[in-house]
C-alpha cells in the first residue's frame, strides 16, 4: 500500500467523529426543501435503490447529505453502522471505494441493523457505477446516498444502473430558501399550493397582497445579485459574494472539473464560450455566428454545451413543436443561476441600471424556479416562436396540457398589446390560461381577453411573488405529511 494504513484510518476518523463519541459541528439548523425526500429514502426506501444527489458545485449537497446522516444518528442508528467519506480527498480517492469499506469494517465492527453509506463526490471514484450496482444488488442491508457534481458519468453507466439509484436534482437556492437562509424580514404573505390558485382570487385579494408585499421587490433584486449558492448568499459583501461565484464555482468547474473528469484541454475556448453564454443569458444560440466569432468548430461547441449542461451550469430549451420544427430550431440557453452572468461580467450593482440585463436575469431566475418546482414530474420545457417574430419565453408541457409563461419585467403595466405572442400561441394551441411575469406589484391580477368565442385568462404575477410562491410551494409539498 502506497499510503500507510494508519494515515487512511486517521482520515476516515476525522470524517466520522461519531465513531469515538464525537458529533458533527457547524451544520445549519435550517434544511432545504429536498431534505425530506432524501431522509425518506434513507428511513424507509420505497425501492431497493441507492440515492444520488446531483447538482452544481457549492449548492449545499454535502450539507444536505450530512444533515440526513445526523438524522439517522439521532434516530438511534448505531454509530458504527454509519460511514461518511468524500472521494474528493486525495488519500480516500487513492484507496478506492472497496478499500474505504475494508478500512471501515476493520476499524468499526458492524452492529445489528442496516448500514448507512454516505459518499460525497462519487464521480472521482473509478468505475463507481458498477460498484454501486453491485452494492444495491447484493448488499441488501446497506442504504447508500451519494453526491455528484456531474451527470455524464451517470449517462455512461445508465444501462447497468437502471433501477439501481434514484436521482434527486438539487438546484441553487430558491428565492424562498434565500430569504430563510438570510433571515430576511418577509411580509405575512398568503400561501399558494400553485400559481393557478390565483384564479380563485378576487380583485381585493390582489390589491391587499400587493399592498403588504412592498419589501419583496428589493429583496428579490438582492437575490438576483447574490444568487442562490449558499456561501455567496450568506456573504454580506456583494463584491465578495460575486467573487465567490466567479472564482470558487465557475472557475473550478471550467478549469478543474472539465479537465480532471472529462479530459478537456482547450480550456480557453471553453471559457470564451461560457462568457458568450453569460452575455446572452436567456437567448437563442446562433451556432454559425457563435462559431465564427469565437473561431471554434461546431462539433467542439456542441461538445462544450453538453458538458456545461452535464455539470449543471446551463439549461437548454428546444423550440416547441415536433420533427423538423425542433431539429432545425435553435436552442435557448439559461444559466443555472441568475447571479452567474453579472458575477462573471463584473457588473456589481450596475445590473439594476441595465433594463435588458435585468430582464434576462429575471427570466433566468423564474425559469429556474418553475423548472425546479416541476422537474420531478418529468415536465418538458420549451420555448415558442410564432409569426412576425412573436414568441413565448417558456412552455411547460404537463402531459397533454400546455402552460405558457412570458416574462415582461418593466416599470409600465403590461397590456394586451404587449402580449401578441402569448395570445397567438394560446389561440393556435387552444390554451385557456397563461402566465405573465411582471415587475410592479400593482401590475398583478387577471387579464381577461377574448379568443374568438372563448375567454383567455392571462394571470399577471410580479416576479418577486411568483418566485417566492414557487419556492414556498416546493418546500411545503416536500414537507407535507
Amino acid at each position: 500500500m502506497i499510503v500507510p494504513e494508519r494515515d487512511l484510518i486517521s482520515a476516515l476518523r476525522q470524517y466520522n467523529p461519531w465513531w469515538t463519541g464525537g458529533a458533527m459541528t457547524d451544520l445549519p439548523g435550517w434544511r432545504r426543501a429536498a431534505f425530506r425526500e432524501v431522509n425518506a429514502w434513507l428511513t424507509d426506501p420505497p425501492a431497493q435503490r441507492a440515492l444520488l444527489l446531483s447538482g452544481a458545485r457549492q449548492i449545499g449537497k454535502t450539507t444536505l447529505l450530512l444533515q440526513a446522516l445526523e438524522a439517522r444518528l439521532k434516530a438511534g442508528v448505531p454509530a458504527a453502522n454509519v460511514l461518511y467519506a468524500t472521494l474528493d480527498h486525495p488519500l480516500l480517492k487513492l484507496v478506492g471505494l472497496d478499500g474505504i469499506l475494508k478500512l471501515w469494517r476493520e476499524t468499526e465492527p458492524a452492529a445489528p441493523g442496516p448500514e448507512y453509506l454516505f459518499l460525497d463526490e462519487i464521480q472521482y471514484a473509478r468505475d463507481w457505477q458498477t460498484w454501486l450496482k453491485l452494492q444495491v444488488d447484493f448488499q441488501k442491508k446497506r442504504r447508500i446516498a451519494v453526491t455528484g457534481s456531474a451527470t455524464p458519468l451517470v449517462m455512461e453507466g445508465q444501462e447497468s444502473g437502471v433501477g439501481r439509484w434514484h436521482t434527486v436534482r438539487l438546484a441553487t437556492l430558491s428565492f424562498f430558501e434565500y430569504l430563510q437562509i438570510r433571515r430576511a424580514h418577509v411580509p405575512d404573505l398568503p400561501a399558494l399550493p400553485s400559481l393557478s390558485a390565483l384564479q380563485t382570487w378576487d380583485q381585493s385579494d390582489f390589491q391587499r397582497t400587493a399592498a403588504i408585499a412592498a419589501p419583496m421587490t428589493g429583496l428579490f433584486h438582492d437575490y438576483l445579485l447574490r444568487g442562490g449558492f449558499p456561501q455567496a448568499a450568506l456573504t454580506e459583501s456583494l463584491t465578495l459574494a460575486q467573487k465567490l461565484l466567479r472564482e470558487d464555482i465557475v472557475d473550478k468547474v471550467l478549469k478543474r472539473d472539465m479537465t480532471a473528469l472529462f479530459g478537456v484541454r482547450r480550456v480557453l475556448e471553453l471559457e470564451q464560450l461560457f462568457l458568450y453564454l453569460c452575455l446572452h443569458d436567456g437567448g437563442l444560440v446562433d451556432m454559425t455566428g457563435l462559431c465564427n466569432n469565437l473561431q471554434i468548430k461546431k462539433p467542439t461547441v456542441s461538445s462544450f454545451l453538453d458538458l456545461l449542461e452535464a455539470t449543471h451550469l446551463i439549461h437548454r430549451l428546444l423550440p416547441h413543436g415536433y420533427g423538423k420544427e425542433v431539429l432545425r430550431g435553435r436552442a435557448k440557453i439559461y444559466l443555472a443561476d441568475a447571479a452567474i452572468a453579472p458575477s462573471v461580467l463584473l457588473k456589481g450593482k450596475s445590473l439594476m441600471d441595465d433594463p435588458t440585463a435585468l430582464g434576462q436575469a429575471v427570466e433566468t431566475a423564474f425559469f429556474k424556479h418553475v423548472f425546479t418546482r416541476h422537474y420531478a414530474q418529468n415536465v418538458k420545457f420549451s420555448y415558442w416562436r410564432g409569426r412576425g417574430d412573436t414568441e413565448v419565453d417558456i412552455i411547460a408541457e404537463l402531459g397533454t396540457r400546455l402552460v405558457p409563461f412570458e416574462v415582461k419585467y418593466r416599470h409600465t403595466a403590461t397590456g394586451a398589446g404587449d402580449l401578441k405572442g402569448m395570445r397567438q400561441f394560446c389561440s393556435e394551441r387552444k390554451v385557456p390560461l397563461g402566465y405573465v411575469i411582471t415587475r410592479e406589484l400593482d401590475d398583478f391580477g387577471p387579464l381577461i381577453l377574448q379568443d374568438g368565442d372563448k375567454p383567455l385568462t392571462l394571470l399577471k404575477i410580479p416576479a418577486s411573488l411568483a418566485c417566492y410562491w414557487l419556492g414556498r410551494s416546493e418546500l411545503e409539498s416536500k414537507t407535507a405529511d
